[in-house]
Order: C-alpha cells, then sequence, then structure tokens
C-alpha cells in the first residue's frame, strides 16, 4: 500500500487527470444531493418551524395525508380522542391551506397560511416569529411573510393594499429562512386563519392537531396508537415521521429527485470512465517495470494488489481534495440564499461511493496488467 502511494506521488503527473475526475464527480454528487435535500427541507417548514420542535411532536390530520400542505379539515373534537392519553401534553388546534392572494397591483398568486395560537407556550407557532410579531398578528388580519417574498408579491408598492380570499390583509413583519417552493407561507393568528379562509374551513374544524409528548418515543408511540384506533377519519404521525413523509412526497411527486440524481449519475459516470483511462494509460505506461517484478518472481496477485492500490489512493485523494471545495461552494450558494444541505451523510455516502468508483476503474485497469509477460524484457 505504502509503494502504491509512493508511486502515484513520483508519477503524479501521469495521474493527474485520474485525481481531478474523481474530484469533480465527488463534488457534482455532493452538491447535487445537497442541493435536493435543501431544496425539499422547504416542504416540511411548518412541521420544522414549530416552536416544539420534530422530535416530540405528535400531529393529528385527515385520513392518509402525504405532506403537511395536503391536509383536510378535521373537527376539532377530535380533541378529545388525543387529550389525556399518558405522556401527551394537550394538543392545540393548527390551521394550514392555500388561499389566494391579491398583490396591491393587481394579480393574484396562491399562498399558503399557517394559523396558529401565538401563546409563548404553543407548540405549533413558528419559531422565527418573534415575541413582538406574535404581539402584533394578534390583531385581526394581520399576517408575517418571509423577506424574500415582499417585493415577489409587489408589497413594497405605495398604493393598493394586499388581500387574502378579498378581504383586506397587513404585513406586520417579516422573517428570513422560510422560503417557499411555489405558495408563500403567511403566518397569522387561528383567529385570522379561520376569517380569511371563510367556507373553505368549516366552522370548529382545524387542518391539523399538534401536541407535545413527554419523549420521541411516546410521540411515535401514540402515533400508531391513534391510527391503530381511528383507521378510518384521521391519522396521526410523529414531527420527525411527518416531516421526513413530506419531503420524499414533493420529492417523487415533482420528479426533480430523478433529474438532479440522473445529473450526479451522469457525473459519477464521466469521472469513472476519465479515471479508469487514465489508471488504464498509467499501468500500460508501466509494464516493463511489471514485467521486471514478475521475473523476479514476485506473483501476479500482488501486482494486481499495487494497481487496486493506486485506485484507492488516487479515490481518495480525489475526495480530500473534493471536500473543502464542497464547503466553499456551499458557503457561495448560501449568499444566494440557496441552502445545500451537506450533511454527514452525504459527505460520508458520497465518499464512499467515489472510492467504490475509483476501485472499479482500477480493476479495469487490469486488463493491461494480464497481457504482461516477463518475455516482454527482451523485446
Amino acid at each position: 500500500m505504502s509503494y502504491a502511494l509512493q508511486t502515484l506521488w513520483h508519477e503524479r503527473p501521469r495521474y493527474a487527470s485520474g485525481v481531478l475526475a474523481v474530484t469533480f464527480s465527488a463534488v457534482l454528487i455532493a452538491l447535487q444531493c445537497g442541493l435536493l435535500l435543501g431544496l425539499f427541507k422547504i416542504t416540511s417548514i411548518p412541521i420544522d418551524f414549530a416552536s416544539a420542535g420534530t422530535d416530540r411532536t405528535l400531529w393529528v390530520g385527515s385520513t392518509a395525508v402525504p405532506s403537511v400542505d395536503l391536509g383536510k379539515p378535521i373537527p376539532a373534537s377530535y380533541l378529545s380522542r388525543v387529550a389525556g392519553r399518558p405522556g401527551v401534553g394537550m394538543p392545540e388546534l393548527y390551521v394550514a391551506n392555500f388561499a389566494n392572494f391579491t398583490k396591491p397591483t393587481g394579480g393574484t398568486e396562491l399562498c399558503f397560511l399557517l394559523g396558529s395560537r401565538l401563546d409563548g407556550d404553543s407548540a405549533a407557532a413558528a419559531t422565527v416569529l418573534t415575541p413582538q410579531m406574535r404581539a402584533a398578528l394578534s390583531e385581526p388580519f394581520t399576517v408575517v411573510l418571509d423577506e424574500s417574498d415582499y417585493a415577489k408579491l409587489k408589497l413594497d408598492h405605495p398604493y393598493g393594499r394586499p388581500k387574502i380570499n378579498g378581504k383586506e390583509v397587513t404585513v406586520v413583519g417579516t422573517v428570513k429562512g422560510v422560503k417557499s417552493l411555489a405558495a408563500p407561507w403567511m403566518f397569522c393568528s387561528l383567529h385570522t386563519a379561520r376569517q380569511l379562509l371563510g367556507y373553505v374551513l368549516p366552522p370548529d374544524h382545524a387542518t391539523y392537531l399538534v401536541a407535545v409528548c413527554d419523549t420521541p418515543a411516546r410521540a411515535r408511540e401514540v402515533a400508531r396508537e391513534l391510527r391503530a384506533e381511528y383507521p378510518d377519519d384521521m391519522t396521526a404521525y410523529s414531527g420527525t415521521d411527518f416531516s421526513t413523509g413530506s419531503r420524499w412526497y414533493w420529492l417523487f411527486r415533482t420528479k426533480a429527485g430523478f433529474a438532479i440524481g440522473f445529473a450526479a449519475v451522469l457525473g459519477l459516470f464521466v469521472g469513472a470512465v476519465i479515471t479508469g483511462q487514465t489508471l488504464y494509460s498509467a499501468t500500460a505506461a508501466s509494464a516493463k517495470e511489471f514485467a521486471i517484478l514478475l521475473a523476479l518472481g514476485i506473483p501476479r496477485w500482488r501486482v494486481y494488489l499495487m494497481v487496486l492500490a493506486q485506485s484507492f489512493w488516487v479515490g481518495v485523494v480525489g475526495v480530500a481534495l473534493a471536500y473543502p471545495i464542497c464547503l466553499a461552494l456551499r458557503e457561495a450558494a448560501r449568499l444566494g440564499s440557496v441552502d445545500v444541505d451537506l450533511r454527514w451523510e452525504v459527505l460520508a455516502g458520497t465518499a464512499a461511493v467515489t472510492l467504490l468508483t475509483a476501485l472499479a476503474a482500477g480493476l479495469w485497469a487490469l486488463r493491461s496488467v494480464r497481457t504482461i509477460e516477463p518475455m516482454d524484457l527482451l523485446r
């Protein structure tokens, strides 16, 4: 292994293209996967930004709801099904529904209303809402939205008033970091959400019930119990499971995962081909050295092992170079308000896939070793 590393260092110009190909593949895979995760984190914002977090929360909604933005109204009387269970706090009502937003300049867009209690102990109120914003939202027909949507919805226009479902609203603040895929999130009080939705939300109904459990395990356990007891008219998830389910739903519904995954696989394939060709050429160029080793009685399998060791180190060096590049590009993306989620699972998976690809390229390069014979020295 050390001999292979020494050879790689002394012959670095010969192996440079292979190392760069591996680096390119690793960067592309990591960034594509990180971009995909960052993009679909947006779809679970109402769950992830709830004041109680995701680990210990329990979400109760309509039957088999696949994503947080696709819930249907359920009766508020369902509170009695959840309240009083051991290890579960008092559930609260939560409204999440699409609405029509009319810009001050005219024209409409879809928005997504998120109505909750605004008390300090509210489990569902968004963490991005400051105490001042919560106090302002207690006034009827007031909303808060992400700053990135302010100009897009023409709210910087000096004339006209925005409307939601035909009723005038007042924007009392903006938050940061809660972008949406399509319809902007609009935070408001439970009362305002009911007034704005009107007939869309029947009286004494809500979209979800949200409760806080003692432990994450208890949240999952209660969710299973509720699904088993009431399979026909409601469902229940722990916050963690509901968040993950929402992301997976949109991943497959939009086909974006396929498109980004295809680009990552293409980059991996290109890197593998270049790496394989580099290793093949380098191995063929070292044919006389390998022939000498064979003539000295070195087993052929030891030569094979050295070629594979070289491919392994090409992969290691390529991954090592890719890591700081990925971090730098992530920071550059953040400057443009793009979230690239490079969690450790993404980096570890990228490293594993890239190293396996480099070893596969090394196996392909072994073809040139099989044709080497000690008699080649006499030619």
